[in-house]
């Protein structure tokens, strides 16, 4: 199906200029629910995204399509020394249309360090409560009532044979068939996403889409923006220069995500005072740990991710870093990348694949001096790069949640453990796993990094000194720019993101469309 109000930027012949009453770079988590929200408003709405505009017939759950055609840089995506790997969505629907829908509100203590770090009060009028059950109604966001799958069940059993607390995951879908396979696009539509519910709910309200666009600069003059500057991407998503699209609007919404919406900013020189642009950029920092069992896993089918647990979230020591256990979908590209081990000992593995349980641990990073996050940078052709150094405090939490990952799992029934470092070996029991995990070197590419979230980078803060946007997401020194992303988190979350961008932005629209139709 393509709508009237569709373009593909890439089929255009010669330079154009569009005008709307609100644009929205990015269609992801933000830009989505903007869109919906601008649109029902009555304003006229023009929605950009780099990615192409896919639908469920073409998600055909195969990962050597999905991974190229769904993901920044074809799910390869690595931090500039190349020791962490970031799963990032690109393309309508952005991360939401990939993600394995697991749907949380901003934990308390975060925004009780939100609040006393940066001067930002979501407490008794100004609670998100109401905004994430709006968001939780309209996208069918609840606890997840089918039993979970042998990957997820043996989180839950390991924690309850270890005494753990775990909880059961609210999800964002709505006839789920429980396929498994919601990384690579939802063939039946049952993910909500904003592919398949505010977007085009707004484009049937009158909102245009231009998909495989790249927006390149902000023009701004003193304390306005007066237009954007983009041009089409080429079949590999790459910024091409043979046409140039111009765009104007009254009002600037900037929902790029996490890397792209900082990456922007500086392209354009936007103004900066407080020196945070592009900085303190959070990624959960995900360590793995592979665990064979006896009986059959198939970890790649059903929910992908249904239990979590907390137990390590918050630790009682306020100098250790907190971690969530999750798990992830198993399946063969995905693991195969990831797996260690060379030749023989990765075939073995590969064997193996069915009885394979994997089980993550996210590392909660923001919330300490050693832990501040990375810096967004332009490389020579004006496209991001993300250094993110780990340090000393944030290898400490790697090992505890390596040892926490194999103790869960040996309580779980699992014959083998491997943690995912290349110095790791195949442990038979908890006391020679917890033995040779002490001495494992944590250092960049011997130890497995991933994130598949990406926050901050443009951080909200109730004062310009000591961030990019205030706590409505109105850009401090341009009046008619917001940004309506992850990239205003002022920290991680020790959450999935989504749900907290979904609140926040509903809240942040309300007030922005109030103060636009005054």
């Amino acid at each position: 199906m393509i709508a009237s109000n569709h373009i593909d930027a890439s089929t255009l012949q010669e330079d154009q200029h569009f005008a709307a009453d609100i644009v929205i770079v990015g269609t992801g988590a933000g830009g989505g629910i903007a869109a919906e929200l601008f649109a029902k408003a009555g304003f006229n709405v023009l929605l950009m995204e780099e990615g192409a505009w896919y639908q469920r017939e073409h998600f055909v759950m195969e990962e050597r399509w999905a991974y190229p055609q769904l993901y920044q840089e074809g799910a390869a995506r690595k931090t500039r020394d190349q020791s962490i790997s970031i799963l990032q969505g690109r393309t309508v629907g952005g991360s939401t249309t990939v993600n394995w829908t697991t749907s949380i509100r901003t934990p308390e203590p975060t925004l009780a360090y939100w609040q006393s770090e940066f001067g930002l009060n979501f407490s008794a009028e100004h609670n998100l409560t109401p905004f994430f059950e709006l968001a939780e109604q309209r996208l069918h966001i609840q606890a997840w009532p089918v039993p979970p799958n042998p990957n997820n069940a043996k989180l839950q059993q390991g924690c309850e044979a270890l005494g753990w607390e775990y909880s059961v995951i609210n999800r964002n879908v709505n006839g789920c068939a429980n396929l498994g396979y919601c990384g690579m696009g939802c063939p039946i539509n049952a993910k909500q996403s904003m592919l398949v519910s505010t977007i085009p709910e707004a484009m049937r309200l009158g909102a245009t889409l231009i998909s495989r666009i790249s927006v390149r600069r902000i023009l701004w003059r003193q304390d306005q923006v007066i237009g954007l500057v983009a041009v089409p991407v080429d079949q590999y998503f790459q910024p091409r220069a043979d046409i140039q699209l111009t765009i104007s609007a009254k009002h600037y919404i900037l929902a790029a995500g996490a890397i792209g919406s900082p990456a922007l900013l500086l392209r354009s020189n936007v103004p900066n005072p407080s020196g945070r642009l592009g900085k303190h950029t959070y990624l959960h920092p995900t360590v793995i740990s592979g665990a064979i069992f006896a009986e059959q896993i198939n970890g790649h089918h059903g929910a992908p991710q249904s239990i979590y647990s907390d137990q390590f979230v918050w630790p009682k020591a306020r100098e250790e870093i907190g971690y969530k256990l999750e798990v992830p979908p198993i399946h063969p590209v995905l693991m195969a990348t990831k797996l260690v081990g060379m030749a023989e000992q990765h075939a073995s593995l590969m064997q193996q694949f069915n009885q394979l349980q994997v089980t993550i641990a996210l590392l909660r990073d923001g919330f300490h001096p050693e832990s501040q996050g990375g810096t967004v940078h332009l490389d020579s052709a004006g496209q991001p790069v993300l250094d993110y150094p780990l340090t000393a405090y944030l290898w400490a939490g790697m090992r505890r949640a390596l040892l926490s990952m194999a103790e869960l799992q040996f309580a779980a029934g699992a014959l083998q453990v491997m943690p995912i470092n290349h110095q790791a070996q195949a442990y038979r029991s908890w006391s020679e796993a917890k033995a040779a995990i002490a001495e494992l070197p944590l250092v960049p590419l011997q130890q497995t990094v991933v994130s598949a979230h990406v926050m901050g980078g443009c951080n909200m803060a109730a004062s310009a000194d000591n961030g990019v946007v205030d706590s409505e997401g109105r850009h401090f020194q341009l009046e008619n720019l917001s940004i309506f992303d992850g990239s205003i988190l002022p920290t991680s979350l020790g959450a999935n993101p989504q749900l907290t961008i979904f609140g926040l932005v509903w809240r942040n629209c309300q007030r922005l469309i109030a103060q636009l139709n005054l």
